[in-house]
């Protein structure tokens, strides 16, 4: 084996540790805000969440060197995501709240394939009817996984399809964004953007803030921090090793969240939960390794 084969192995193999570390980070997240859920309001949480992410990369584009305000935050671009950024995570931490994780986490992984469908849609990109049939498929999951027109159908379950279309377009938004934004520029209004989506769902709730208790301040605290190490774990496993190498791990936060849903919630993984997550991550494989070919 040449030395830069073992190179690449090397960094493909660190980078999907990092992904992996990521997924396991985002799904702790996923954990402390259901937890927290059943104290708070989650317009409190949203704020909560947005304000303390939005200083952690305040910080670190400080410690950097970047720019925070710039010309470049105000492009149209960065507004959609800022609405979509809003849209999506406000319904799915309702989804979180209301509805299972395991479920939730499951739909989330859907994201992907929505992605490639709107950068045919929006940008142009080029999909063969290979990848479209796949696109197909993982839908086909989403609908197995919801089971609409039978008893298993809860329609908070919609909450969480919602949530995953609004991080599928602020992805697609975030293709658009000026080259000229930092990472942490980035993370920095995506999170003022949390914090704007709870602040819009409180004055329609009204719902009281309330003083949380110390352990419900701890898993806030916990939510904060989870959320911005993964943030910061995704972004090296994206620029460390083959793109195409590193992304399927990203079906490993299924493993997590299901795993955290039954221990953790006492929640039932059923037949349909089953059939529909391997009708996504089969359909989302297949449409990674026909982007490598093509």
């Amino acid at each position: 084996m040449s030395s830069l084969a073992k190179e690449n192995g090397g960094a493909n193999l660190a980078g999907a540790l990092w992904m992996v570390a990521a997924m396991g980070l985002f799904a702790v997240e996923d954990v402390f805000l259901k937890a927290a859920s059943a104290v708070l309001p989650v317009g409190q949480i949203l704020v909560v969440f947005g304000l303390g992410g939005a200083f952690v990369f305040a910080l670190l584009a400080r410690a950097r060197g970047a720019r925070l305000f710039v010309a470049e935050a105000a492009a149209p671009a960065m507004r959609i995501r800022a609405v979509f950024e809003i849209f999506g995570r406000l319904f799915y931490v309702l989804a979180l709240a209301l509805t299972p994780l395991s479920a939730t986490t499951v739909i989330l992984q859907a994201t992907p394939i929505v992605v490639v469908a709107g950068a045919a849609l929006f940008f142009g990109e080029t999909v063969g009817w290979r990848r479209w049939s796949a696109i197909g498929i993982g839908l086909l999951g989403v609908i197995v996984i919801l089971q609409p027109g039978t008893a298993g159908f809860s329609a908070l379950s919609i909450l969480a399809v919602l949530g995953m279309l609004g991080f599928a377009a602020r992805d697609l938004a975030s293709r658009a964004a000026p080259a000229a934004l930092s990472t942490a520029a980035l993370g920095f209004y995506g999170f003022l953007a949390v914090a704007a989506a709870g602040v819009l769902f409180s004055l329609w709730d009204r719902a009281p803030f309330l003083w949380p208790p110390w352990p419900v301040a701890g898993a806030m605290a916990c939510v904060v921090i989870a959320g911005t190490a993964a943030y910061g774990c995704l972004m090296r496993a994206m620029r460390t090793g083959d793109v195409s190498a590193v992304t399927p791990f990203r079906y490993t936060r299924l493993i997590f969240g299901i795993g955290f849903g039954v221990v953790l919630f006492g929640e039932t993984v059923t037949g349909a939960m089953m059939l529909g997550s391997a009708l996504i991550v089969a359909s989302g494989l297949f449409i990674l390794w026909r982007g490598r070919a093509a």
